[in-house]
């Protein structure tokens, strides 16, 4: 491996790869596990169930907070690795060895946050081209995955062949009632187009079409206001993840580069000076 020279005369090694990849691994394998876990026992963060916009706010937020807790003890067991098994470098500073092994510890974070961004972009992908396969691209609609229900109760007959196909007519539906959630929300001639949509594929009188058309709006909005806030909480718990993991990730590589030096536990408070002298090498 190359090296560099230190103020000191002595040789530094550079980052090692094997290790850092090597804890990368580790930490995306239990990373998946403990999620795989956690969704097991319901503690999943986002969901493709109707069921799951009826969720409590509580259920958000502790979905939420195991996301984070398995993030830290994830990339804390992976940088821990990735410490105990690389290589001190020649060096008797020993701040220069801490910063390395806390570097090697960074390392294996940023592969395992690209390797499960990559293994999520393939996984979203495919299940997208199972879900999307059979249907033309231009019949297909984003309410579908949010608002299929709300769609079900909009077309609901009263007489009306089995059979039928409302496929373009669920996709068109489902965008306009997507508008209800703007600021101005939705516009009175998309309203009024949804009713003669209603009433022309239900059979259902003018008035009944309208009062089914304002109950399915007003669901709508409560369901993407719903979906909205998990969307939100989702995102915060995937960055406050994130940063907590590269956090425990440094700390942990910190320990195991100790703990590969011979030092019985880690020293987490005091004064350093005194406390790494078994880092010390020979030149």
């Amino acid at each position: 491996m190359e090296t560099i020279a230190t103020p000191g005369g002595l040789a530094a090694r550079h980052l090692n790869w094997t290790p850092a990849v090597l804890g990368a691994l580790v930490a995306t394998a239990l990373s998946s596990i403990l999620l795989a876990f956690g969704a097991t026992i319901g503690l999943g963060v986002s969901s493709t169930s109707s069921s799951w916009r009826d969720a409590s706010a509580a259920l958000w937020l502790l979905s939420g907070l195991y996301l984070i807790i398995q993030a830290a003890l994830s990339f804390g067991v992976g940088g821990y690795i990735a410490g105990r098994t690389s290589v001190a470098p020649a060096a008797s500073d020993a701040a220069e060895i801490e910063t390395r092994d806390g570097l090697h510890g960074l390392a294996a974070w940023a592969i395992a946050v690209v390797l499960g961004v990559f293994l999520a972009a393939i996984l979203g992908g495919a299940t997208l081209t199972r879900s999307t396969g059979s249907t033309p691209s231009v019949r297909t609609s984003a309410a579908e995955p949010l608002l299929s229900y709300e769609i079900d109760r909009l077309f609901r007959p009263s007489r009306r062949a089995a059979t039928a196909d409302l496929a373009q007519e669920r996709a068109e539906a489902g965008r306009i009632l997507l508008t209800s959630s703007s600021h101005s929300g939705m516009s009175g001639d998309d309203r009024g187009y949804l009713v003669q949509m209603v009433a022309a594929i239900t059979g259902l009188a003018g008035p009944e079409a309208e009062r089914r058309v304002d109950t399915v709006i007003a669901s709508s909005q409560r369901a993407i206001a719903k979906s909205r806030r998990s969307s939100i909480i989702l995102a915060f718990s995937v960055a406050a993840a994130l940063l907590l993991g590269a956090v425990m990730a440094w700390a942990a590589a910190g320990i195991g580069g100790r703990h590969r030096d011979g030092a019985p536990m880690p020293h987490w408070m005091g004064a350093r000076t005194g406390q790494l002298d078994y880092r010390r090498r020979d030149a």
